[in-house]
């Protein structure tokens, strides 16, 4: 273990609140750090998204200890404390499990076998994560050689990479989309062993490879993330359809070129039907200028790209079809004149439509339409923007007021099965920290119970592109 007494990083970037929590347990005599992906980013000089804290101290002490909190999750329970608008997790250290931890009857359920500092650090993916700070001593502490790596900006797995990347093969993109993000060079072994266990990452559930997807879309440049995707025979297991437009040189270089022209239609990363819609919309031009079969097998309505919508990238069906309204009504966007001569009923309507701001974006960032029609389309979207929100907040009056379906089974005024749970604790909120997805998730979504990726509805998915809709077009159009 090196425990270096004066790290190079911004202790002014932490915040105070995760530094208060820290502090309390602490001074309430638990060992306690920061963890994970923050401490990494502070080193390597990048602003933490996320604060995420470690302890020796069970949920139960945390929660009597710190205010506000709540402890979550059944296999791998951990604390969730609430802080203005922010949250924190924090995690007691944890071990792996052994044989003889399966035969007590006794042993706790789940991921929930408690152990040290360094346990816990051996637990975690990639070195660069396995750095522990503490903020009140300032103190690093490097239990698996991060610091080395972080200096040398190696991405280098703990332990075997071909042990570990069988174990969950997820890592294998995570790996791929760390080195691209933070700009490190991947260890030959580890390159080595994505290569050899690529073909494990078929066997990983649809919704976790989807929030890997979104967060290489969320990349600098996705673009050379998805090429070495290729290059490692990794590509061909995520999305087989993208893979075998890759094969054809002139093909990748469209669509490469059209997903770097198209950047600028993802105005905002929280929106996953611009973000799926980028993507997407760039194959359809590519497939298009490449002509013959490609573009038939390849067009919005096509038997191929539904499956590649829905069975590879994970999309959900609101998210299909906001992408297929707006695709179908980007004519529309060319006849300007036409909509001059409608009522102001008839133009609502199609400016309602969840798909049109998409539809505009796309439209202008693939030069559909002059600058006097987009000039046409921002003025008469902020004439009618009062209207428009005032029948979006309708709607989702008339969701919120729909009444749920019973059942079989279900008693009145019970919750359905599985109930809400805290985002935190649903494997989605942040696993560059270095302990998996999977390992965090609270009741089971790591291992992809109940995922239901093709059936979630859009009155189950909280709408960031809708928060923002007033906005979007005349972002766009400055």
């Amino acid at each position: 273990m090196e425990v270096k007494a004066k790290p190079h990083l911004h202790q002014d970037w932490i915040d105070p609140h995760a530094g208060g929590i820290v502090k309390a347990l602490q001074k309430s005599g638990f060992t306690t750090y920061l963890v994970g992906g923050c401490v990494r980013d502070l080193l390597l000089n990048i602003h933490p998204k996320d604060f995420d804290i470690a302890t020796a101290a069970v949920p139960q002490q945390v929660k009597r200890v710190i205010y506000m909190s709540f402890i979550i999750g059944k296999r791998f329970r951990l604390v969730l404390v609430k802080r203005e608008d922010q949250q924190f997790e924090v995690a007691t250290f944890r071990r792996e499990v052994t044989p003889e931890d399966m035969a007590d009857p006794n042993s706790p359920t789940g991921d929930n076998i408690f152990g040290t500092p360094e346990e816990d650090a051996q637990r975690r993916d990639f070195t660069v994560n396995g750095l522990f700070y503490d903020p009140i001593n300032d103190q690093l502490i490097d239990h698996v050689g991060g610091i080395p790596d972080i200096e040398a900006r190696i991405l280098r797995m703990i332990g075997d990479p071909n042990v570990r990347l069988s174990e969950d093969p997820i890592r294998i993109l995570r790996g791929l989309r760390l080195s691209h993000k933070l700009h490190l060079t991947i260890e030959p072994s580890l390159r080595q062993a994505m290569c050899t266990h690529a073909g494990d990452l078929a066997k990983s559930v649809l919704p976790r490879r989807r929030e890997e997807i979104l967060k290489i879309l969320r990349l600098e440049a996705p673009d050379l993330a998805l090429l070495e995707c290729f290059d490692l025979g990794i590509l061909k297991h995520v999305t087989p359809t993208l893979d075998d437009f890759f094969q054809d040189p002139i093909r990748r270089e469209l669509f490469l070129s059209y997903l770097n022209s198209f950047q600028d239609v993802v105005d905002n990363q929280a929106d996953t039907v611009q973000l799926f819609g980028w993507l997407v919309f760039a194959l359809l031009r590519a497939a298009q200028d490449c002509g013959g079969e490609n573009s038939e097998h390849l067009s919005i309505e096509s038997e191929v790209m539904s499956h590649f919508m829905a069975l590879e990238l994970g999309m959900y069906k609101f998210e299909q079809a906001n992408l297929v309204d707006a695709i179908s009504i980007i004519p529309s966007l060319k006849k300007s004149e036409d909509f001059r001569r409608r009522g102001e009923r008839r133009q609502l309507s199609l400016m309602k439509n969840e798909g049109f701001r998409l539809a505009f974006r796309l439209a202008l960032a693939d030069f559909e339409i002059s600058a006097p029609e987009a000039t046409f389309w921002h003025e008469t979207y902020e004439k009618l923007a009062g209207q428009l929100h005032n029948l979006e907040a309708e709607a989702k009056a008339k969701r919120r007021r729909r009444p749920r379906r019973r059942r079989p089974g279900d008693r009145a005024g019970n919750s359905p099965p599985g109930g809400a749970k805290s985002h935190a604790a649903d494997g989605d909120s942040e696993d560059d920290s270095g302990e998996d997805s999977d390992d965090r998730s609270g009741d089971g979504s790591g291992d992809g119970s109940g995922d239901g990726s093709g059936d979630r509805s859009v009155d189950d998915v909280d709408n960031s592109h809708d928060a923002s809709s007033a906005e979007s077009l005349s972002d766009t159009s400055s």
